[in-house]
């Protein structure tokens, strides 16, 4: 693969156009930004663990407090892609040391919130600056990296989301019951703040803006021929993680009144859930650069054998916890998948909007699937989340594999109408 001569529509020769394949892989770079996504995803869902405690100090309903969660994710959905617009021109390195103060920021002000109405306001500034942080550390990785080593970088920094559930949120939540929530929101507005200084020392700068030659019109971002196929992969991102929330948002309920788990085993249900997701993030990072297609493929068609597995034998509780450990493990590498495949999508111009559209899709299917899942609990029953799960990410899928399609043809008949008159083949 050459670099001389990129063009928009080729981000990968692009993105090889910026990174040098000889300069050393930059592992502590990834690693602080995978500290950096590990307290900012921390953040993000420390009030779930924390909520009865939260609503008993406020004097509010569980409902109320639960709706924390809701207004920081809606803040996310809708913020994201006006402010990475907004800050196109600003450095990558700086915009991030800036959101993650005001994250840090953000968790004081919930620590000390004398009302339920301040800690609402803390919470939409810290989904403000959840929302511009992933804008940004979502397509930070291809800046630093070849094309060929992409996957593997999006899965060292994927890990720290991975960790936030599995380690970040228990502790914080532990926490919270030894010495209070406030407590556990302060703590963690510092352990930000510290790891804004991380990211001073340790990562390294990188120019994300397109240079265009003299006289160069600019191109708007909509008629960028990569910004289409990123239209379409954010609509799988949103059909697949609407599918896993709409049954795993309420994955607790269903174990305690459909299956036969008593209600203090659950953690340890989800803990082994959670660490099953490791190991699928760490055979998505091999998988990504070497075969991602039917990676992608093969994990999202593990995940529906899985829950329909555990659907249709519920009461048993090998069946269940088997279920859950695959369920666990092939949808842990299904973000890092869908992120490197849309920095393989985007061309090297839109690399930063197609970020905030990812992560917009992303919370709008954490958001949308928990209502779907919560109107169909109301109206059907716990047993029908499942099954509606399988649906939808099958249409997900469907839409994926089409989509492939499409692009293999536009190539073959681009080859076939490129190809010299008279040439064999």
């Amino acid at each position: 693969m050459t670099a001389g001569h990129p063009t928009i529509g080729s981000p990968l020769s692009v993105s090889s156009a910026k990174v040098t394949t000889t300069a050393p892989f930059p592992y502590l770079g990834l690693l602080s930004l995978a500290g950096a996504i590990f307290v900012s995803v921390t953040s993000e869902f420390l009030p779930t663990g924390l909520l009865p405690a939260m609503a008993r100090d406020l004097d509010v309903g569980i409902s109320t407090a639960g709706y924390l969660v809701t207004v920081f994710a809606g803040t996310v959905v809708v913020a994201t892609t006006p402010l990475a617009a907004v800050t196109q021109r600003f450095s990558r390195k700086s915009l991030i040391v800036v959101v993650l103060l005001v994250i840090a920021v953000a968790n004081v002000l919930a620590a000390i919130a004398p009302t339920y109405g301040v800690l609402v306001a803390a919470r939409i500034l810290g989904g403000l600056a959840h929302g511009l942080f992933w804008a940004v550390v979502a397509a930070y990785s291809a800046h630093l990296v070849p094309a060929h080593q992409l996957g593997k970088a999006v899965a060292i920094t994927a890990g720290g989301g991975t960790a936030a559930f599995v380690l970040g949120v228990p502790v914080g939540t532990a926490i919270g019951n030894a010495l209070g929530w406030r407590a556990a929101f302060a703590i963690i507005g510092g352990v930000v703040a510290l790891l804004a200084l991380v990211i001073v020392k340790f990562l390294p700068p990188v120019e994300h803006r397109v240079e265009r030659t003299a006289g160069e019109a600019r191109v708007p971002l909509r008629r960028d021929p990569s910004f289409r196929a990123v239209i379409l992969l954010c609509t799988v991102i949103l059909l697949l993680l609407t599918g896993q929330n709409t049954f795993y948002t309420y994955i607790a309920a269903w174990l305690t009144d459909i299956s036969a788990f008593e209600p203090g085993s659950v953690a340890l249900v989800l803990f082994l859930y959670g660490g099953a997701g490791i190991i699928g993030l760490i055979g998505a990072g091999y998988a990504a650069d070497r075969f991602p297609r039917k990676a992608f493929v093969g994990v999202v068609l593990l995940v529906m054998v899985a829950v329909l597995t555990l659907a249709l034998a519920p009461s048993s509780t090998v069946v269940v916890l088997t279920s859950v450990i695959v369920w666990g493990a092939a949808f842990g590498g299904i973000p890092a998948l869908l992120q490197t495949r849309m920095l393989r999508t985007a061309s090297f111009r839109t690399r930063d909007l197609s970020a905030a559209l990812q992560t917009t899709a992303f919370n709008i299917g954490i958001g949308g699937g928990a209502l779907l899942g919560g109107l169909l609990l109301d109206g059907v029953g716990l047993g029908i989340l499942p099954f509606t799960m399988i649906a939808i990410m099958a249409a997900g899928l469907a839409l994926s594999l089409a989509t492939d399609t499409m692009k293999d043809r536009r190539e073959r008949h681009r080859l076939h109408a490129d190809r010299p008159v008279g040439s064999p083949g």
